[in-house]
């Protein structure tokens, strides 16, 4: 009989398919999104602006991705993830038209900050993984959600080198509508990856509960904190490695290439990191992330810079790298169950926005302090020591009332 159900269900609703759509989405959205560190030094140096001044608009478009993520993931909840998708990437779309026109700081702001990263919220994780949470069965939803994280990954990986051969063929501004054309292609792969939470495990209870009994649990915090930790990391080096790799005496394509070879060993880690969150404790899986990533960067610090080491550190941070999503969104489901999962996910999300949004502009502050990266790298070691050690106090149980209800 289940065969039968599956054989009956419209194409669209399937499984497969909605997995695949929801991963070339997070490939379309995260992959743009990570093209933002080869922006940096033509726009600054055509514009005549700092580093810091176009850092601070990708850190304001990472706080206010984190921002508008609750809403976006509580407007999916309520009133399908379709409609919230197709919302998202108009504003995406609008905001890269803005940013590719933009000759003052306030243009960029709206255009890099305000729109993108409000686009952003609304075509990512929270809105993705709470419709492929609910769509997969128990057993296999971290693996699910670490194949469709996957996605954001092969973005990285694949929508650089495209991003890097646009800007040398057609210059920056035209590059910048390039990339909104391809980002109009979710709004079509949206007709599959919809449906709100309604007949989510059955729980009776208002948003207004839901969110109060996350506030009061210190799990919840934990991985807020930790997440926080992991946006900062990322971010920094999403859109301060190119530059750092010039800095160095080496090319802008060999920077590219390290930030798509992150994205491309990502593909696996986020497969591998799904998988085993399904077979071991996701909270130690985190705790071992977070210390990993401790490693790989003294070790970019301790050695010379050279091609082999950069590109080492790249592998190494690719595997480590959204690692974090599908064990930090598996644990937010199992924890409160999935009933507002969009939403609480996008709240945890926060802090990881919160974290990008320090880790973009300190980078920048810091460079024009110093002359130097140096010391923004050491401030990512120390706070991995942190969200390794927030990551093993959670409780992976789930909760009495969100499972009792």
């Amino acid at each position: 009989m289940p065969s039968q159900t599956i054989e009956t269900r419209p194409f669209l609703r399937r499984p497969a398919v909605v997995m695949i759509c929801g991963a070339l989405i997070l490939t379309l959205a995260m992959g743009v999104r990570h093209t933002g560190g080869l922006f940096l030094q033509p726009m600054t140096l055509d514009q005549g602006w700092s580093r810091e001044l176009f850092s601070f608009s990708i850190a304001l478009q990472n706080l206010l991705w984190g921002l508008f993520q609750p809403f976006a993931g509580a407007f999916a909840d309520r009133h399908g993830a379709g409609r919230t998708l197709v919302g998202g990437a108009l504003l995406y779309i609008v905001g890269l038209v803005v940013m590719a026109h933009a000759d003052t700081a306030l243009g960029l702001n709206v255009g890099a900050g305000l729109l993108i990263g409000m686009g952003l919220s609304g075509t990512t994780f929270s809105v993705v993984l709470g419709v492929i949470g609910r769509m997969a069965a128990p057993e296999k939803r971290s693996m699910a959600l670490g194949l469709a994280s996957a996605g954001g990954s092969f973005g990285q990986f694949a929508v650089l080198p495209v991003g890097q051969g646009l800007i040398s063929m057609v210059g920056w501004q035209d590059a910048l509508l390039w990339l909104a054309l391809g980002i109009a292609l979710i709004i079509p792969l949206a007709a599959a990856v919809t449906g709100t939470s309604d007949r989510a495990s059955g729980v009776q209870q208002s948003l207004r509960e839901a969110l109060a009994e996350a506030m009061r649990t210190p799990s919840f915090h934990y991985l807020f904190w930790s997440f926080f930790v992991c946006g900062f990391q990322t971010a920094f080096i999403m859109l301060h490695l190119p530059a750092f790799v010039v800095d160095g005496g080496m090319s802008a394509n060999i920077g590219m290439t390290a930030v798509a070879l992150i994205g491309l060993f990502n593909i696996f880690g986020s497969f591998l990191s799904g998988w085993l969150g399904g077979c071991y404790s996701k909270k130690w899986l985190l705790a071992w992330i977070y210390a990993l990533r401790i490693v790989a960067i003294l070790a970019l610090l301790l050695f010379p810079l050279s091609q082999l080491t950069l590109y080492l550190f790249a592998a190494v941070m690719g595997l480590l790298w959204l690692g974090t999503v599908p064990l930090t969104s598996g644990l937010v489901g199992h924890i409160f169950g999935l009933r507002y999962v969009g939403m609480l996910y996008g709240i945890v999300f926060l802090g990881h926005q919160i974290g990008g949004f320090l880790g973009a502009w300190l980078g920048g502050r810091i460079f024009d302090l110093s002359g130097s990266y140096l010391m923004a790298w050491w401030l990512a070691i120390a706070l991995s020591v942190m969200a390794a050690a927030l990551s093993l106090p959670v409780r992976e149980a789930p909760l009495v009332r969100a499972e009792a209800r």
